[in-house]
């Protein structure tokens, strides 16, 4: 199945999606629908603060992003930009991760019978519960937007990372954010996370229930950069959806 295109609910995560509204400047943007998390008896999705609720300013489309815009499935950038060619999947939950905490992460409320309960991913199927946390060499894997199911090794840890933000699609600038304590992963050749991929869930690699790791949000063409899985769940509260 294509990481790209629509899918019959309730849909597998790992998948193409964004702010319904991400549209901005003459272009659209979107993301990866990573995966899914609980908080008391909620389930939702979970992705980058810069997927979901970057658009912090009126600017070019006159709206911000506001708790309880629509998250679609596909993503703008794979339904030429019309969100009438998208489905509905979750209702977007303002968290406001950055620029205060050290998480790029976002969260939208399910729409029940809109995504799989127990949220599998893409090739990669059901995770497990439990989390586990980044070692050097481990091996992982990803399933995303743009590069499908992909695998590499952890290459570092505890690095500090700036990333710049925009304020909206193809905006101006917002602000610059140096996260610490994160994980470095091996991208050569953008193989294992390319631009459209934020937002997807790392996991061990192992086949069957692999335990979290970590939330892609940034990268370039020799390495992706990864939030601790641990720090990301602490953030809202919440646990991994799985076995």
């Amino acid at each position: 199945m294509s990481h790209k295109a629509g899918q019959t609910p309730p849909i597998q995560l790992g998948t193409s999606g964004g702010w319904e509204k991400d549209l901005a400047n003459g272009y659209c943007c979107g993301g990866t629908l990573g995966s899914l998390i609980q908080i008391g008896e909620t389930q939702y999705i979970l992705s980058n603060y810069h997927v979901f609720e970057s658009d912090i300013i009126s600017g070019g489309n006159g709206i911000v992003a506001k708790t309880g815009d629509p998250i679609i499935q596909p993503g703008l950038i794979d339904v030429s930009c019309n969100a009438g060619n998208a489905q509905d999947v979750a209702t977007l939950v303002i968290n406001k991760s950055l620029p205060h905490s050290n998480v790029d992460a976002s969260i939208a409320a399910v729409i029940s019978g809109k995504v799989r309960t127990d949220g599998a991913i893409l090739e990669i199927g059901t995770i497990s519960k439990q989390t586990v946390a980044a070692s050097i060499n481990q091996a992982v894997k990803k399933s995303g937007r743009t590069t499908g199911l992909s695998r590499s090794k952890v290459s570092g840890l505890n690095a500090s990372v700036s990333v710049a933000y925009d304020n909206e699609c193809a905006g101006g600038a917002a602000f610059t954010k140096t996260f610490t304590g994160q994980i470095i992963i091996a991208n050569r050749g953008s193989r294992f996370l390319a631009g459209g991929d934020s937002g997807s869930l790392m996991v061990e690699d192992v086949s069957t229930n692999p335990r979290a790791v970590g939330l892609l949000f940034a990268g370039s063409s020799t390495l992706a950069v990864a939030n601790p899985i641990g720090d990301v769940l602490s953030f809202f509260g919440a646990s991994m959806v799985g076995q």
